[in-house]
């Protein structure tokens, strides 16, 4: 899962909402931007949230209002990448199975041809591995593969035609297996030196983990 490159531009291209809504998302991912820049410069441990909120021009208060730690500050970036592949796993072409269709979204979210993709990938490994060593922020990334498994069931659910089964006990195992299996990719080529684009590459791993589970039972589901 990426750190997407504009957290806040399906807002800000979805005409029905607000200006202040789209303005309020522009500050989220100035402060989410800037604490992630702070994090790799100095460490999460001697980054204030005083910090991120002077070096994003607002006040501390305003900071508070967004998030309730720094660690929290770089949510709306893991939360936005795990948007990206559930919408590409539900924009997959009908035809393809379960496991394609996730197969299709993990290439389509973790693909390194465009620049900005690429460079948030650069941003995940580095924040990934902050995250080894803090609680807190490994916390933060984890909550966002789990609050993916629910938006990635919703998706399976609207795939197989039936939005009502997203609850549903196959599918949420679907959703879970696929969401670790991404989560592991990731982590996995974060903590190594590999370039994004190569055959060790998140794509690539990801896509390799799935299919490894397309023989189980819940890829037909």
């Amino acid at each position: 899962m990426p750190v997407a490159s504009n957290p806040s531009s399906s807002l800000a291209e979805n005409p029905s909402s607000s200006l202040t809504e789209r303005r309020k998302a522009e500050t989220r991912t100035d402060l989410a931007r800037t604490a992630a820049a702070l994090f790799v410069e100095r460490g999460v441990r001697d980054t204030r949230a005083e910090d991120i909120a002077r070096e994003a021009g607002v006040a501390p208060r305003t900071f508070y209002r967004y998030f309730p730690t720094k660690e929290e500050a770089v949510a709306p970036l893991f939360a936005a990448g795990a948007r990206q592949w559930v919408d590409a796993t539900r924009a997959a072409p009908a035809h393809l199975t379960v496991a394609q269709a996730l197969v299709h979204g993990t290439r389509e979210a973790l693909a390194t041809d465009d620049a900005a993709n690429a460079e948030s990938l650069e941003w995940v490994r580095s924040l990934l591995r902050l995250a080894a060593a803090n609680p807190a922020l490994r916390s933060v990334w984890n909550d966002a593969y789990h609050a993916s498994e629910t938006d990635l069931a919703a998706a399976l659910a609207e795939r197989a035609g039936d939005p009502r089964r997203a609850a549903a006990l196959p599918v949420r195992l679907v959703a879970g297996t696929a969401a670790t299996a991404v989560r592991v990719a990731v982590e996995t080529w974060a903590a190594g030196d590999a370039p994004a684009d190569g055959p060790e590459g998140p794509a690539a791993l990801a896509a390799r983990c799935i299919t490894s589970l397309s023989e189980s039972p819940w890829s037909t589901t």
